[in-house]
C-alpha cells in the first residue's frame, strides 16, 4: 500500500469508527431518552397506544408531584439512599486499601488461599443471604437501621475492591518503595505518599463500582429495612408499581432523579481517573 492509498484510507477508517460509536452510544443512550421524555408527561399519555415519544402535552410537575405523593417520603429516602451509598464505599476503601496493599507486598502461608475466599465471596447475593443476616441483625439489635446495610454493601462489595487493588498494587515496582525505604520513609507513609498516588486509577475504578453497586442495591434493603423513611430508593420506587396500576409519569420522574448522584460522581471522577491513567507517561 503506498503513502498515498493509506493517507485516503486513514479518513475512511477514522469516520467509519465514528459512525460505529455513534451507533453504539445511541443504542445505550435511547431509554435514558424514553425515561425523561416519559417523565415529562401525563399519564394517561404514556398508556397512549400507539404510544409517541415526543409528549403532546408537557407535565414539567411531575418533578413537584412526586415529593408529595402518599406511597412513600422521597426526600427520606434519597437521603438513605446517598447516606448508604457513600458510608458503604468509605467503609470498603478503608478495609480494601491496606488488605490489598498487603496481599501484593507480602509473602505470607496461605495468601493464595485467602485470595480464593476473597472471591469466593463475590459469587454470592445479599438475597441468597438475607434469612442468616436478619438474624444477626435481630441478635446485636441493628435491624431496620442505615447500620445493617452499610455492613451488608461493604461486606459484598469488599471483594471486588480487594482483588483490583491488588492487581494495581502489584503493578507498582517493588524498586520505588525500597528506595524510599532507604530514605526513612515508614510502610504507611510509603503507602500513603508512594503507593497511593500511583494506583489512583483503581482506587477510581474501585469507588466508582462500589458506589453504584450500594446506590442500586435493593434485594437486602427490601427485608431488611421495612420502616419507609429508611428505604432507599430502589426500594420506595416500587411503592408506585402496584397489581392493578402504576403511575408510570413518577417512576419515570424518580428514575431520572435516581441517575443524577451517578451521573455527577462519574463527570467529577472523569478527569482524576484520566490523569491517573496518565501520570506515569513523563516523569
Amino acid at each position: 500500500m503506498t503513502t498515498r492509498e493509506r493517507a485516503v484510507r486513514t479518513p475512511k477508517r477514522r469516520w467509519g469508527l465514528t459512525a460505529a460509536g455513534v451507533v453504539i452510544a445511541a443504542v445505550f443512550l435511547v431509554p435514558y431518552v424514553v425515561m425523561v421524555l416519559g417523565s415529562l408527561k401525563p399519564r394517561s399519555e404514556i398508556l397512549r397506544i400507539p404510544p409517541s415519544y415526543l409528549p403532546h402535552r408537557w407535565r414539567p410537575g411531575n418533578y413537584a408531584d412526586m415529593w408529595h405523593t402518599p406511597e412513600t417520603p422521597l426526600p427520606f429516602n434519597i437521603v438513605s439512599t446517598l447516606a448508604i451509598a457513600v458510608l458503604a464505599t468509605l467503609l470498603v476503601l478503608a478495609v480494601a486499601v491496606p488488605a490489598a496493599y498487603h496481599t501484593a507486598r507480602r509473602r505470607f502461608p496461605g495468601r493464595a488461599v485467602f485470595l480464593g475466599a476473597v472471591l469466593v465471596t463475590q459469587m454470592l447475593q445479599p438475597a441468597v443471604l438475607v434469612t442468616g443476616l436478619i438474624r444477626e441483625f435481630f441478635a446485636v439489635g441493628i435491624n431496620d437501621t442505615w447500620f445493617a446495610m452499610i455492613l451488608v454493601n461493604a461486606a459484598f462489595n469488599l471483594s471486588f475492591a480487594v482483588w483490583i487493588l491488588h492487581s494495581f498494587f502489584a503493578s507498582v515496582p517493588v524498586q520505588i518503595e525500597e528506595a524510599a525505604q532507604l530514605d526513612g520513609l515508614s510502610r504507611p507513609r510509603i503507602l500513603w505518599r508512594i503507593s497511593l498516588p500511583l494506583v489512583w486509577p483503581g482506587i477510581v475504578t474501585a469507588t466508582i463500582f462500589v458506589f453504584v453497586s450500594c446506590w442500586n442495591e435493593f434485594a437486602a434493603s427490601l427485608v431488611v429495612l421495612t420502616t419507609p423513611e429508611n428505604q432507599p430508593l430502589s426500594v420506595a420506587l416500587t411503592k408506585f408499581v402496584g397489581q392493578y396500576d402504576t403511575a408510570w409519569q413518577f417512576v419515570f420522574a424518580i428514575s431520572t432523579v435516581g441517575i443524577v448522584p451517578v451521573v455527577v460522581l462519574f463527570a467529577l471522577i472523569e478527569k482524576r481517573l484520566v490523569a491517573g491513567l496518565t501520570a506515569g507517561s513523563v516523569k
